[in-house]
């Protein structure tokens, strides 16, 4: 899909004054507006209040957008340098979190920092990302059809997976799976390899759902999305108030601030996970089809930016992180609907959560470093040839 670019000469340095004038502003608003309908979403949920959920949601946006231009002025080159050190620094906190995390809701996920709980599962998705994109970027196009030069890659992709499934945590554990194959079918894996291992996941989830590895809440969440109607008062009553919700809203939706299902408590977790279904009860379809179309062009601006890019890494990197994004609303929106299994996969920029806003704006801070750095041409230890 994204083919290797011929080298050519050295590059001008560009200065941070003209970084900031080659940003990608338009892309800044168009974040900025999706997390302002958080915002407005978060201020409802808590029944007219900025607290507790909308104020502490600002302060971090604040934060993360100072972060994510950060990200953007930093040379491309250093990201490729340490894209694997930034990889072992994220597992390494997922086998922390195996052994020491702090435990809510029956998972063991975050690590607890004292001024916000720490989630590296959110990490590795950026981290994942990182080092396919490094990897890749020194594989010839030829060398990609050849079964060993994939095993590395795909370590890199299962080892975390596999950690973030044992907190348990199958959506993120998902997630990285999905995001990771995709980046493989860009760097040009062939589709009859896709086929296998989709035949060995079909086998593995046999002997999954057979084994201790699936919880039995995990699989009750999977029943019930095929009958919700039979667990009515356990574990289908999320799914079930989630549709009644939405289909309460109607077409134009029953206005701000009046949704009835969640400001009476029957809409559970309406600040985080189900926060989709609370806008769409207010705002109808109507207004959840303009968020989706906001998030879509969010998912164009990077695709866009990963074809303009010259080097492989950069084209990699602003592919995978935009098709993060869109897994991200994609699960989380067909979640609520019915469409696939309850998942904890949050809304991005709009629920309610510290590290999933911060891997979230880094991921579009890299994109835009990705887009100052169009032009940059990356040898195959991340260097700028001649």
């Amino acid at each position: 899909m994204f083919a290797m670019t011929p080298m050519g000469n050295k590059q001008k340095k560009v200065s941070i004054g003209e970084k900031l004038l080659q940003l990608n502003w338009s892309l800044v608003l168009l974040v900025t507006v999706v997390a302002s309908i958080g915002f407005a979403v978060l201020y409802s949920a808590a029944h007219g209040s900025a607290e507790p959920w909308m104020d502490a949601q600002i302060k971090r946006f604040g934060l993360g957008v100072f972060g994510m231009l950060i990200l953007a002025l930093i040379d491309l080159r250093l990201y490729m340098r340490f894209a694997y050190a930034f990889y072992a620094v994220a597992f390494i906190l997922l086998v922390y979190v195996e052994f020491l995390g702090e435990i809510g809701m029956g998972a063991q996920r975050w690590i607890n920092l004292g001024f916000m709980q720490l989630q590296p599962s959110e990490m590795m998705k950026i981290a994942l990302v990182l080092s396919l994109a490094r990897y890749f970027h020194g594989v010839d196009w030829e060398a990609v059809g050849k079964p060993w030069v994939l095993i590395p890659p795909t370590l890199l992709a299962v080892a975390p997976a596999g950690l973030v499934m044992k907190q348990p945590d199958l959506g993120t554990a998902g997630t990285l799976m999905i995001v990771g194959g995709a980046m493989f079918f860009a760097a040009g894996v062939r589709w009859w390899k896709f086929a296998i291992i989709i035949a060995a996941g079909v086998v593995g989830a046999y002997f999954a759902w057979n084994s201790s590895l699936l919880h039995d809440y995990q699989k009750a969440r999977i029943l019930t999305f095929l009958d919700p109607e039979s667990d009515v008062r356990g574990a289908g009553y999320h799914i079930i108030q989630s549709k009644i919700a939405l289909g309460s809203g109607g077409v134009w939706g029953k206005g701000f601030l009046q949704g009835t299902q969640s400001h009476l408590d029957f809409l559970p977790e309406r600040h985080t996970d189900f926060i989709f279904t609370m806008f769409a009860e207010e705002w109808g379809l109507v207004g959840g089809i303009v968020l989706l179309t906001l998030y879509s062009m969010l998912v164009l601006y990077g695709v866009v930016i990963a074809l303009r890019c010259r080097s492989q890494f950069g084209k990699m990197m602003a592919f995978g992180l935009s098709f993060n994004l869109f897994t991200y609303f994609f699960i989380n929106t067909a979640m609520v609907m019915g469409l696939i299994p309850v998942v904890g996969v949050p809304l991005p920029l709009i629920s309610y959560g510290g590290t999933a806003m911060m891997t979230v704006l880094a991921g579009f801070g890299l994109m835009m470093s990705a887009y100052v750095n169009r032009d940059a041409k990356l040898g195959r230890t991340g260097r700028e040839e001649n």
